[in-house]
C-alpha cells in the first residue's frame, strides 16, 4: 500500500531534493527577458538625469507669467538631445522640446498650446498651475543608488526598459536549469506514422516540455522511451550526466508493467505515493545514482501536464531563487462536481468582465478527466478546488493560475 499524501505533503518531499545551486551567468539586456536575476539591481544614475521639460512648448521664470497675458520675447531653442544652456533675463523665454534639458534660468515650462506666437515673441494665455509646472526633476523617478529589483526577479521587458534606462547592457542572471525529459510506454508513438491497434500519439514530452521551458528550464533533451527495464535505465545513465532535473511521464502507477515505478525503485531508492489530487494520484521520486533527482509523473495528458505545473514548477522555482507565482481568484462562470477527499485540478477558460473580474469555465464537458487532451488545447488556465469540496456552485470564488 502506498502512502496517502496531501499535495503540500508530497511537495515538501520534492523540494527536499533541490536547493539553489544555479551559478550566475552574465547575459545582454537584449537576452536578460524571461531570465532570474541573480543580484540585486540597482541604479548607477539618477532618473531622471538631469531636470527636463514634460511639454513642447517654452521654459520660462514662473514670476513672468504670474499675470496674464504675458508677452514674452523667444531668445533661444533648446531640442531634445541639446547640452546647450542658453540664457534668457526676465522677459524671456527659450523655446523648448519634450525630454529637454531645461535650462538653468528657468524654473518651469509653458505648453505651447498655452500660447499665441507673436513674431519673434509669445502671449502666455494661462498661468501655470504652479512653480515647475510640466517640469521633470531629476531623480523624481529614481535615484542613484536606488533599488530597482530583488534577485530572484524574473526580467519582464518593463524592468529591461527601466535596466536598460539605467544604462545597464549586461545582467546577471542565474543559469537555467537543464532538464531532461522522457515519455515512456510501448504505446506510444511519436514519428506520426500510421498507427496500430493499441497504440497513441504521443505528447507528454511536448506539453511538459513546453511547461518547464516556461518556467524558466532548458530542455536539454525530450525523449521516448518504451518498456524496457534496460533502455530506461541506459536513457537514465545518459540523461542524468548532463542534467539539473530528470522528470519522467508515464510507468508510475500500480500496474503489472509499469517499468518507471519499478527501475525507480530497483535502482535509485525511489518513492511512490499516492497524492490526494485528481487527476494526478500516482506520483513519485528519486535521486539517480550520481546526485540528479527524478521526477516521476503520471502519463494522462492532462495529469502529467497539471502535475509538471503543481509539483515541478515549484523545483524551478527552488533552482532559480524565485519566489512562487501567486494564485488568483476567478468566479466559478458554471458548475461542476469535485471528487471528496481529493484536490482537484481542473482546467478552465478565463476571461475577464468589463467591469475586471476574472471568471472560470471549465474547458472540457467532462472536467478534470486525465485523458481529455482536447481540454490543454483550449485551457487558460487551472482551478484548484479544496478536499473537502464535492462541487463547485456558479458564482463561487476559486483559485486559479494561469497556464
Amino acid at each position: 500500500m502506498r502512502e496517502l499524501l496531501t499535495v503540500e505533503q508530497y511537495l515538501d518531499e520534492l523540494l527536499a531534493l533541490v536547493r539553489l545551486d544555479q551559478e550566475m551567468v552574465e547575459v545582454s539586456l537584449a537576452d536578460a527577458v524571461g531570465r532570474v536575476l541573480a543580484r540585486t539591481a540597482t541604479s548607477p544614475v539618477s532618473i531622471p538625469v538631469f531636470d527636463n521639460s514634460a511639454m513642447d512648448g517654452y521654459a520660462v521664470r514662473f514670476a513672468d507669467v504670474r499675470v496674464v497675458p504675458a508677452r514674452l520675447a523667444v531668445v533661444g531653442d533648446v531640442p531634445a538631445g541639446s547640452a546647450a544652456d542658453p540664457a534668457a533675463g526676465p522677459g524671456e523665454c527659450v523655446r523648448i522640446m519634450t525630454g529637454a534639458a531645461l535650462p538653468g534660468f528657468a524654473d518651469t515650462v509653458v505648453p505651447v498650446e498655452d500660447t499665441q506666437a507673436v513674431g519673434e515673441s509669445i502671449l502666455v494665455g494661462r498661468v501655470p498651475a504652479r512653480v515647475g509646472a510640466h517640469v521633470r526633476r531629476a531623480g523624481e523617478d529614481i535615484a542613484a543608488g536606488a533599488h530597482l529589483a530583488d534577485p530572484g526577479t524574473q526580467v519582464t521587458p518593463g524592468l529591461a526598459g527601466a535596466l536598460a534606462a539605467a544604462g545597464m547592457t549586461r545582467v546577471p542572471v542565474r543559469r537555467p536549469p537543464v532538464v531532461a525529459v522522457c515519455a515512456t510506454g510501448d504505446e506510444l508513438v511519436r514519428d506520426g506514422s500510421a498507427l496500430k491497434r493499441g497504440q497513441i500519439y504521443e505528447s507528454n514530452s511536448v506539453t511538459v516540455s513546453g511547461s518547464l521551458q516556461r518556467h524558466g528550464a532548458r530542455v536539454g533533451r525530450a525523449d521516448l522511451v518504451g518498456d524496457s527495464p534496460e533502455a530506461l535505465i541506459a536513457w537514465l545513465d545518459a540523461a542524468a550526466t548532463d542534467s539539473d532535473l530528470v522528470v519522467l511521464t508515464g510507468g508510475a502507477s500500480v500496474g503489472a508493467y509499469d517499468v518507471v515505478r519499478d527501475v525507480l525503485s530497483e535502482h535509485a531508492h525511489g518513492v511512490f505515493r499516492h497524492v490526494r489530487v485528481q487527476p494526478g494520484k500516482p506520483q513519485g521520486w528519486a535521486v539517480w545514482p550520481g546526485g540528479t533527482p527524478v521526477v516521476s509523473l503520471p502519463g494522462n495528458p492532462v495529469s502529467a501536464l497539471l502535475s509538471c505545473e503543481v509539483f515541478v514548477a515549484p523545483l524551478l522555482d527552488t533552482m532559480l531563487g524565485r519566489p512562487p507565482r501567486p494564485w488568483l481568484t476567478a468566479v466559478a462562470q458554471s458548475g461542476w462536481s469535485s471528487p471528496e477527499g481529493r484536490r482537484q485540478l481542473v482546467p478552465v477558460r478565463l476571461s475577464t468582465s468589463t467591469d475586471g473580474v476574472l471568471f472560470a469555465a471549465p474547458a472540457h464537458a467532462l472536467g478534470s478527466g486525465s485523458h481529455l487532451v482536447s481540454a490543454l488545447a483550449v485551457a487558460d488556465g487551472y482551478a484548484m478546488v479544496p478536499e473537502d469540496a464535492t462541487e463547485v456552485v456558479p458564482g463561487e470564488r476559486v483559485p486559479v493560475r494561469f497556464l
